[in-house]
């Protein structure tokens, strides 16, 4: 029943036909349950795994390097060759691409965990009246128009209508649900509003929530997936999960790189189709096949095999240092994605605040002689943990607190007139409650209080145990009186009391609304020296006036104590016996922010980054915790800044859109609204960063561009989330992005690395062909230059150290090119020389090195009629391994030093020199090290094909690998400097690399 809300207890008791002194009977029970099945949240079917792994290869340079392995493997068997060296290539593609499926399949497999997670909040077992008997059943078999009875620390074993309150009140903790930092009074009334949101559902019982006082009967109204926790599970099902904005650039650099390697590959099969008849071939189709495989040696050339594990790795090096700064990265892609995040959707409630309500201030009566009347105490502590001070109004600290008689007392009544507990869970590390939380921060201001007359109580109390420390004042003052009569909070009165004796003595405490508790009082307790006098009109108007000034101007949930001395021997209260009370004091509490959120949040502002507070807080709570925390700094008037739900949705698009750029606080929303707003946000291209803690947010969530959830949340915010933070804390979301920022720019350059390396790979294949040279370098040495050469030193890339201002830029466009314009132009220059020096090697030993055949320039790019022709040298010289070894060192030494020209994208490597990256020097070292290894140990330099160097080979290659870094250094000058600024603004337009136009902002 969808409207059950907006129904009276007696029509939907009809609905259902059931009599709410007998429940339903067995066959309504079993009819209904045919109708409506089970009260348990369905299992939803998991992605078959070959399906999983069939998706991480659907993309198109994998599928063409897939292609290049299986074509390389057929050419192989073709030209005769068996064993290792047919197999090596393929097999080495293959296992790099298995490895990265690997990795792809792990990280979806963790979504749908959040599903399962739902199901811990479901009750196991509930209190149901059927066929006129009470039993306690699963929670499972419960059916809509079954009457359930639940009581404090009761979860909702399902969506229920409420029917009759056996208490003087229900209260609900739906924080889960709703966001609301406080618990929930339930009533019976119909609620008549439109649109009506979970928190004006109060009639209802949601589904997971918990029981925080009283007790209550309901009737059934929503099973299953029909539930509010149902509803989270289908929109969460519904949202697929978004692309990281640095995947879509590479899978548009992917697509951009695919089509230029076909159409180079096609072009160098075409050029040569002439010398397909050549006599060394053996025949057209052979040399056909000969031209097809130097054209699939480009495609390996020009795919940066490496790329895939490079960008993992450098990823997860990432998220270890950001777990350092508190941040748990649970989705790899989303280190990265921080980096460009423009709007951060921040749940408020144990994001921003503590989500521990707490007192913060304290008001008391002085003395009547002299003035000032009232005086305020300010209490530290922002946490359930019994740790703080309470000073004057002077800023002095009060060594010993219950000295003063209205502090003891108030200790003494905050103890007695409350239901709920303080305990320390030694496996979480911290304090919790049981219990409404207003009534916890009153059991925690008794521990900052202390106890009367001991010295050294301060010092004595702080050498407990945490368990012994959590209760141990309000322990003794429950051993000092006893509880003898309770007369339970209700709504009409707003106020509750105990009758406790101590001493042959009886003694009322009551707590409650200021405005009962001091319309009841007669009396006050002065603290100056504890006397009791009359109240007056003065003092009652001064005393109404600190009220509304702590619920007004400090926003603070206010509640007054009081007690009364009653006649001895009386063992029972009245309504009646709430009257001629004794004022005590007014204590105000909030769920205090926390105290590094300020400065997040102008660390935030700074970076270009804007924040929006989504809470389910009303609208007055929200705007006061926004105002402490500085999200409304230079803002007078928080219209079209601040919207409830509700009036949001009643704006027109036009007004809509407007209000999204401009908003900073979105109160009294539920799941739906959250997962909307971060959809509408998107749709303005928006990068969304969202956070939350509770069941609640798990839809948004998983929506948005990165969910980051608290590390004290849920589990099924954690698991529908990309980041953890374990501190909870905002103030490490703006760590993050730093750290995602640094990221993403060490990514660009060690891709540009990889880039401007294949395309000299490339340039060498290509030239080489359309000359008509032999083979400069076969594709398993293509292949070792790829993975080791290229990738360790591009891997090393990825601990550059992170820009000083790295936070005092505005994000990235999502649009924005990994490589693009004049920085393309610069990578190609590198590249093209790349290319030349690695072909300038191999036919320096052709042509004019002492070992070589010193053969004239004619002959060597006519090697392919050597046989046909009557010639000096013998054919078997355009076999030697000589030449493609010196044209391999060449291409890896010069990569080695081109490494070194991306310390940096634009500063001289005169400004950051080589050793600020230790890392990436000893990757240099090491990959060197494994290139003299496979060029002087016999196996290896068999299986690569290569030979040892002699001095003059060495020499050569260093002569032709060293002017990249000249090169360079030129080419960042003009970066630098407003000629080379002109330069690039004329090559921005003529974009290389691809842009979706529906990404542009």
């Amino acid at each position: 029943m969808d409207d059950a809300y907006a129904r009276s207890v007696s029509e939907v008791l009809e609905a259902f036909g059931v009599d709410p002194t007998r429940g339903l009977s067995d066959s309504q029970v079993a009819e209904n349950a045919k109708i409506y099945g089970r009260n348990v949240l369905p299992q939803e079917g998991s992605t078959p795994l070959w399906k999983l792994i069939l998706k991480q290869f659907d993309d198109l340079l994998v599928k063409i390097l897939i292609a290049a392995a299986f074509v390389s493997f057929l050419l192989a068997l073709i030209d005769g060759e068996t064993g290792l060296t047919a197999f090596l290539e393929p097999s080495v593609i293959l296992m790099i691409l298995a490895a990265n499926a690997a990795v792809g399949v792990i990280t979806e497999t963790n979504a749908e965990k959040a599903l399962e997670e739902l199901r811990a909040y479901q009750a196991d077992v509930a209190t149901v009246l059927r066929n006129g008997c009470f039993s306690i059943l699963p929670a499972t078999e419960l059916v809509p128009g079954d009457v359930v009875e639940v009581g404090v620390g009761c979860k909702v074993p399902a969506d229920m209508r409420m029917i009759e309150i056996l208490s003087n009140q229900l209260r609900v903790d739906q924080a889960i649900l709703t966001g609301e930092s406080c618990s929930v009074a339930k009533d019976l009334e119909s609620t008549a509003a439109t649109n009506a949101v979970y928190q004006d559902k109060t009639n209802v019982l949601f589904s997971g929530t918990v029981v925080v006082s009283g007790r209550a009967r309901a009737v059934v109204v929503g099973v299953g997936s029909n539930t509010a926790m149902g509803n989270i599970r289908e929109a969460m099902l519904r949202t697929e999960d978004e692309a990281t904005p640095l995947k879509k650039k590479l899978d548009e650099f992917g697509t951009f790189l695919a089509k230029v390697i076909a159409g180079i590959c096609v072009l160098v099969w075409v050029v040569n189709i002439g010398h397909f008849h050549d006599p060394a071939h053996g025949g057209f189709l052979r040399g056909a096949i000969h031209y097809f495989k130097i054209a699939v040696a480009l495609a390996v050339a020009a795919i940066p095999e490496g790329l895939p594990a490079v960008v993992t790795t450098c990823l997860a090096l990432g998220t270890k240092r950001m777990a350092r700064l508190n941040a748990i990265v649970r989705s790899l892609p989303s280190v990265e994605t921080l980096g460009c995040t423009t709007v951060i959707c921040s749940d408020k409630t144990g994001t921003l605040t503590t989500n521990m309500m707490s007192v913060s201030k304290i008001c008391v009566v002085r003395s009547v002689h002299r003035g000032p009347i009232t005086t305020d105490f300010t209490v530290t502590g922002t946490t359930f943990a019994p740790e703080g001070l309470i000073f004057d109004m002077t800023g002095m600290q009060l060594e010993f607190p219950a000295q003063f008689p209205c502090l003891l007392h108030i200790a003494m009544c905050s103890s007695l007139c409350n239901e709920s507990t303080l305990q320390y869970n030694p496996d979480k590390r911290n304090y919790e409650k049981i219990g409404e939380s207003t009534e916890v921060a009153l059991r925690v201001l008794v521990e900052k209080v202390g106890l009367p007359g001991f010295d050294s109580m301060p010092s004595a109390l702080n050498m407990l145990t945490k368990h012994e420390r959590a209760s141990y004042c309000n322990r003794y003052w429950e051993h000092q009186f006893k509880k003898i009569s309770l007369l339970e909070f209700s709504r009409d009165r707003k106020m509750m009391s105990v009758l406790c004796i101590r001493k042959q003595q009886e003694i009322m405490f009551s707590k409650g609304a200021p405005e009962s508790i001091i319309s009841r009082c007669t009396h006050i307790l002065c603290n100056d020296d504890g006397s009791s006098v009359p109240l007056t009109a003065e003092i009652r108007n001064e005393l109404e006036a600190r009220f509304q000034s702590f619920a007004g101007k400090d926003t603070l949930r206010c509640l007054a104590l009081a007690l009364k001395r009653m006649p001895t021997g009386q063992q029972t209260l009245t309504y009646e016996d709430e009257s001629n009370l004794t004022f005590i004091g007014l204590v105000g509490m909030l769920d205090p922010p926390r105290e590094e959120v300020r400065n997040a949040m102008l660390s935030c502002m700074s970076a270009g980054i804007r924040v929006i507070v989504v809470t389910g807080d009303n609208k007055s709570t929200a705007e006061s915790i926004c105002c402490q925390i500085g999200a409304f700094d230079h803002i007078d008037d928080f219209t079209g800044y601040s919207y409830t739900a509700s009036e949001f949705e009643e704006l027109p698009p036009l007004q809509r859109t407007t209000a999204l750029q401009r908003m900073v606080l979105f109160t009294r929303v539920e799941p739906s609204h959250k997962k909307m707003l971060v959809e509408a946000l998107q749709n303005q291209n928006e990068v969304v960063a969202m956070t939350g803690d509770g069941v609640n947010d798990a839809p948004a969530l998983k929506k948005a561009d990165i969910g980051i959830a608290m590390g004290s949340g849920t589990a099924v915010a954690k698991s529908a989330s990309d980041m953890v933070l374990a501190d909870d804390n905002f103030a490490s979301i703006v760590a993050a992005v730093a750290e995602g920022r640094a990221i993403y720019n060490n990514t660009k350059q060690f891709i540009r690395y990889m880039i401007s390396s294949n395309i000299g790979e490339v340039v060498c294949i290509f030239v080489a062909a359309v000359l008509g040279m032999p083979e400069t370098l076969v594709p398993v040495q293509l292949l070792w230059v790829n993975l080791v050469t290229d990738g360790l030193p591009a891997t090393a890339i990825g601990f550059n150290k992170q820009d000083s201002d790295v936070m005092m830029a505005k994000p990235r466009k999502v649009s924005e090119a990994v490589v693009s314009g004049w920085l393309f132009f610069r990578y190609l220059v590198i590249g093209v020389y790349v290319g030349l020096a690695t072909i300038a090697g191999f036919v320096w030993w052709f042509i004019y090195y002492d070992g070589g055949p010193k053969l004239p320039y004619s002959e060597l790019v006519n090697f392919d009629s050597c046989s046909t022709r009557m010639t000096t040298y013998p054919c078997t010289i355009f076999n030697d391994r000589g030449p493609s070894t010196v044209s391999m060192t060449v291409l890896v030494v010069v990569e080695m030093f081109n490494a070194l020209n991306n310390l940096s994208e634009n500063q001289s490597l005169f400004v950051i020199p080589p050793w600020s990256n230790l890392w990436l020097v000893g990757s240099i070292i090491l990959t060197m090290f494994l290139h003299v290894l496979i060029l002087y140990v016999k196996p290896l330099s068999v299986l690569f094909s290569v030979t040892p160097l002699s001095w003059a080979e060495w020499m050569v290659v260093l002569y032709l690998s060293f002017p990249v870094i000249i090169i360079d250094e030129v080419l960042k000058f003009f970066s630098r400097n407003p000629r080379g600024r002109r330069f690039h603004f004329r090559f921005r337009r003529a974009d290389l690399l691809p842009k979706k136009e529906a990404h542009d902002k």
